[in-house]
């Protein structure tokens, strides 16, 4: 998709960057012109991404968050205000999906998957939208959420449980910053196996692409061109939605439990 320049100059603040779809992310709006900020806890994929990407050339910057800290949360936001003074585009990416029966998950696992995959978007968005009000920057929020919000799945309750209040944070920040001219949306990525940070077998990734009505995982594309519209001016009255790009994951399965032919 061909953007004319939309995003040269636009200074993109976005967590969980070095995972597979923090990567593609990055990699969109780096061929677009825009300034990055590049968050993530790994600290040298953080420097082999801003290589990568030439981030000092075009005024970008790292920053090594804890984001279940909310101290490393608050200085990721002083850096950002030091460097640019406000972002444009806030993306909440970072996330993990981490699987176990709930009789099993103690409560420092469930406290983990809460801080990181809905504690933190409201930390970075409460701070990020802060600087915005105060350089009157009109910009756009975007927090990755799943078909998982919707569509509960056994061992990943918790995870389901997370993005299924990250849909209603977004919708909540969506009417308070409303009149600051700051919209929040959503966009639910497609199946996108690789994470090492939340690995998965080869058995589950087999079962999963099996099922998926479309045929296929996601692309680097997929996600990345939902999130760029929604950050662009072409959506400029859309805010509160959640945008779902995952092949229709999420809205059954292809699995026939009967003996049947196939229609036609």
């Amino acid at each position: 998709m061909t953007w004319h320049n939309e995003f040269s100059g636009k200074k993109v603040v976005l967590t969980g960057a070095c995972g597979v779809i923090g990567r593609w992310i990055a990699s969109a709006f780096a061929r677009e012109g825009a300034s990055l900020c590049l968050s993530d806890m790994r600290g040298d994929l953080l420097d082999a991404e801003a290589r990568e990407l030439k981030l000092a050339a075009s005024g970008g910057l790292t920053h090594r968050t804890d984001l279940a800290d909310a101290a490393s949360v608050d200085d990721l936001a002083s850096s950002v205000a030091r460097a640019w003074g406000s972002p444009d585009i806030v993306i909440n990416n970072a996330g993990i999906y981490p699987s176990g029966f709930l009789l099993d998950i103690d409560a420092a696992e469930w406290d983990r998957i809460m801080d990181v995959n809905l504690r933190a978007p409201f930390l970075v968005s409460r701070a990020m939208a802060k600087l915005m009000i105060a350089a009157g920057v009109r910009g756009s929020i975007v927090n990755i959420s799943s078909g998982a919000a919707r569509k509960m799945r056994r061992t990943v309750v918790p995870y389901c449980v997370s993005k299924t209040a990250l849909d209603r944070l977004t919708k909540g920040f969506a009417i308070e910053l409303a009149e600051s001219g700051i919209r929040v949306n959503a966009v639910e990525p497609g199946f996108a196996p690789g994470s090492t940070a939340s690995p998965l077998t080869q058995t589950h990734v087999d079962m999963t692409l099996a099922q998926i009505p479309l045929g296929r995982a996601s692309k680097p594309e997929d996600a990345s061109d939902a999130i760029m519209y929604l950050c662009s001016s072409k959506a400029s009255y859309i805010t509160g939605a959640t945008l779902s790009v995952d092949g229709g994951n999420s809205i059954g399965s292809l699995a026939v439990h009967q003996d049947k032919k196939r229609p036609g």
